[in-house]
């Protein structure tokens, strides 16, 4: 398999075969990793690491693995370039394109990862934008493969605001694959009917079943994965917290809904996640609509603490799985010796 030189924007870009061997490597990765063994196939290159959103997982697995391969690594943070202010990312993406081996970039719109890709010279890969987060989904594959040995046929439920990066993502992945994906959320909530379309497209060839419902208790009913992910998004605007909250606090995952899952059953969550005050914002949410809607009154959001701290929940071997998918992408699309 040789994806030397590949950009890595989104899953729909990758075949089944390509994505299987990305997840394969990851898990050898890891495992050269908790055994101690040394990796460091990548000394002569160099990465940047571009932001206009700020992160903790996707930063530091991006440093953390571009060190464990060798590699040098430049962070420029949302304040660090002059993207998109004093320069175009058309210029910006030449730039930097003869200064480094490898380029990623987490932002706002899909438009710029595309662009940047487009006349980079070299592998850009997507940390998250507005409509995808595919480094994300190979985490969360990998962590799914390891409780359940297999991706074929498991049956995963995104429970929440099913259009997003999240939703759309992991719709395409388990189409790619074979996994049955169902979508629980208000219908206006739902992704582009023509990604679903092209979706049910995939499964065809797969044996992947896609489907939606607003019903939360039917949705769940027998998921071997139930997934969820924060209501509002970094960069929308403030205001959009009452609306975004009226519209899904029913589908806030709470025991009850856990225990209508399949017995195996585990929660996912691609963090950070507000299940508590002891964060600004879960503060804040339960201090402003906390009287007005019950569910978010102890700043509990799109899933209870009780489910997120409860042994089912996988969120932090998701969390670690960053590194080592990462790891895996950057490998291949930057080297054909491994």
């Amino acid at each position: 398999m040789n994806l030397k030189g590949r950009s890595f924007i989104t899953l729909l870009d990758y075949t089944k075969e390509e994505i299987h061997y990305l997840l394969k490597l990851s898990a050898k990765l890891k495992a050269e990793k908790n055994a101690g063994t040394a990796h460091r196939h990548l000394e002569d290159k160099n990465v940047c690491l571009l932001f206009q959103k700020d992160s903790t997982r996707t930063r530091c697995a991006f440093e953390s693995g571009a060190y464990d391969l060798g590699m040098g690594v430049t962070y420029l943070g949302p304040s660090g370039s002059q993207m998109g202010k004093k320069e175009s990312i058309k210029d910006t993406a030449r730039v930097l394109g003869r200064m480094y081996d490898g380029i990623q970039f987490r932002g706002y719109l899909h438009a710029d990862v595309e662009q940047l890709a487009e006349h980079a010279g070299v592998p850009v890969w997507n940390g998250l934008t507005d409509m995808y987060h595919p480094t994300q989904i190979l985490a969360d594959f990998l962590t799914i493969k390891e409780n359940f040995e297999t991706l074929k046929g498991v049956h995963l439920v995104y429970v929440g605001d099913a259009r997003n990066n999240m939703g759309n993502s992991l719709m395409i992945g388990a189409a790619k694959l074979g996994m049955h994906f169902t979508g629980v959320a208000p219908q206006e909530l739902w992704p582009e009917s023509s990604l679903i379309e092209h979706c049910e497209e995939l499964a065809k060839s797969t044996g992947s079943k896609i489907n939606f419902t607003e019903d939360k208790m039917e949705g769940v009913k027998g998921a071997d994965v139930v997934y969820t992910d924060v209501w509002v998004s970094m960069g929308e605007a403030k205001d959009v917290w009452r609306s975004r909250i009226a519209q899904l606090h029913d589908y806030q995952v709470d025991r009850h809904m856990m225990n209508n899952a399949s017995k195996k059953a585990i929660f996912m969550h691609c963090l950070p996640a507000f299940h508590g005050t002891d964060t600004e914002i879960g503060a804040q949410i339960a201090h402003e609509f906390g009287s007005e809607f019950s569910r978010v009154k102890n700043g509990e959001m799109e899933v209870t603490d009780e489910v997120i701290e409860s042994t089912q929940s996988k969120v932090f071997d998701e969390a670690e799985n960053r590194l080592h998918t990462i790891k895996a992408v950057m490998l291949a699309t930057m080297t054909n010796d491994y």
